[in-house]
């Protein structure tokens, strides 16, 4: 499990700058790519590509973890850096990491040094850079917030601006349950939305308008549109990670699944989910990203009300650099309006809400179970807590609200 036996807590080196891919990698990158994507029988499309040659930016959907597969066969034959999590480091070797492209970046931490990294990549290596502004694997197959300041940066590069907008990677491997891969058919679109001239020109609000609408999707309506019967037999095990709350007694925390089945052990009400992705019960239908909007709005509505509380025992491991995990053992987390504190072996940590516009959400990370990640430049904290109303998804919603609250309270622009 990672484990960073030295306790080295150095801080992941932000500033190094990234290289081009090793190009003795590089057919193990697009035949590893190649030999996970077949089963998939994925179709790449290509829109305004034809004279757009590196350096380009490419900002990318992130439904799953196929996603780093398809993106290297939809850029082939150039080669790429991609803006990673620390976590990956960790995972795969610092030096294989740097090796494959790789840019280090912790999630929803705003740093210059990437900024300056992705600008390195683009004009001194000539590169063209990959980023996922979504900087998750989708909760419900529908898109996670994009960060406002998308467009600025695509201005900020002055290099034509790419999207890849994948279908299919999030119904093979739900985020609730990456363990079990289904086999549907996998699309993939590539299409310049700017050239340098044309960015040149354009607005930022534009620009961000641009970017957020090419990078919006729904799974389950492509699945339904599309007639892809998903029969594995065990397809709702785990979604009760996301669907926490259950709508026929609005009883929290109390959901079940097993199977094909989403049930509710407070009342007993019980949702079978069909091949198509629906959730049926008595003759009705639920969509599983309504439920989960649902739920968002009833979060926004206790905060409202004052009703809203996250105060939680919990269990943290530290992600300091590319060595591993230092456990830090037990200690107490609150979430309140302006933002998150931790108290963990004497220390006082605080994660303010304005600067950050979301939470990272794990299920079921490395099979250790459901946690939220903290972070700020120099450590992610990995929080776990075994308290019955310890929700990942209702942490997200909350942390939502509470950034654009406070961004309209400053009037930050978003």
């Amino acid at each position: 499990m990672l484990h960073n036996k030295k306790k080295n807590w150095k801080p992941f080196d932000m500033n190094k700058k990234p290289v081009k891919q090793y190009p003795f990698l590089v057919p193990f990158i697009w035949g590893a790519s190649w030999l996970m994507t077949r089963r998939f029988r994925l179709k790449i499309e290509k829109e305004n590509m034809e004279h757009i040659r590196p350096p380009y930016l490419v900002l990318s959907t992130h439904q799953g973890f196929s996603d780093y597969y398809i993106a290297p066969l939809a850029l082939f034959p150039h080669r790429a850096n991609y803006v990673s999590d620390i976590e990956g480091f960790a995972a795969f070797g610092e030096w294989l990491y740097r090796g494959i492209g790789c840019i280090g970046k912790r999630r929803y931490v705003s740093d210059v040094a990437v900024v300056k990294n992705i600008y390195y990549a683009l004009h001194n290596k000539k590169q063209i850079v990959a980023v996922f502004p979504e900087s998750r694997h989708s909760n419900v197959g529908t898109t996670s917030r994009i960060p406002g300041n998308m467009g600025k940066l695509a201005k900020l590069m002055k290099v034509p601006v790419v999207t890849l907008s994948v279908h299919g990677s999030y119904l093979a491997g739900p985020f609730w349950d990456e363990e079990h891969i289904r086999t549907v058919p996998m699309e993939a679109r590539l299409t310049c939305i700017y050239t340098a001239q044309e960015l040149e020109r354009a607005g930022d609000e534009e620009v961000q308008q641009k970017i957020e609408e090419k990078l919006q999707y729904d799974e389950y309506r492509w699945q339904k549109e599309k007639g892809i019967a998903i029969r594995y037999k065990n397809r709702a095990e785990g979604l009760h990670m996301a669907l926490y709350q259950c709508r026929a007694c609005k009883t929290s925390f109390r959901m079940e699944s097993c199977g094909c089945v989403l049930r509710c052990s407070a009342c007993g009400a019980e949702w079978e989910m069909d091949e198509y992705g629906q959730l049926q019960r008595g003759g009705e239908t639920q969509r599983i990203p309504d439920w989960y909007e649902w739920q968002r709005r009833n979060v926004e509505e206790e905060i409202l009300r004052g009703e809203y509380r996250c105060d939680l025992s919990v269990r943290v491991e530290a992600l300091p650099n590319a060595s591993g995990f230092i456990p830090m053992g037990e200690g107490r987390l609150t979430q309140e309006e302006k933002g998150f504190t931790l108290s963990v072996q004497d220390k006082t940590l605080v994660f303010d809400h304005v600067s950050r516009e979301s939470v990272q959400t794990e299920y079921n990370y490395r099979g250790r179970g459901a946690c939220i990640v903290l972070s700020d430049r120099d450590c992610c904290y990995y929080i776990y807590s075994k308290e019955p109303d310890f929700a990942p998804t209702r942490i997200q919603f909350a942390g939502e609200y509470f950034y654009l609250h406070e961004r309209k309270k400053f009037c930050v622009p978003m």
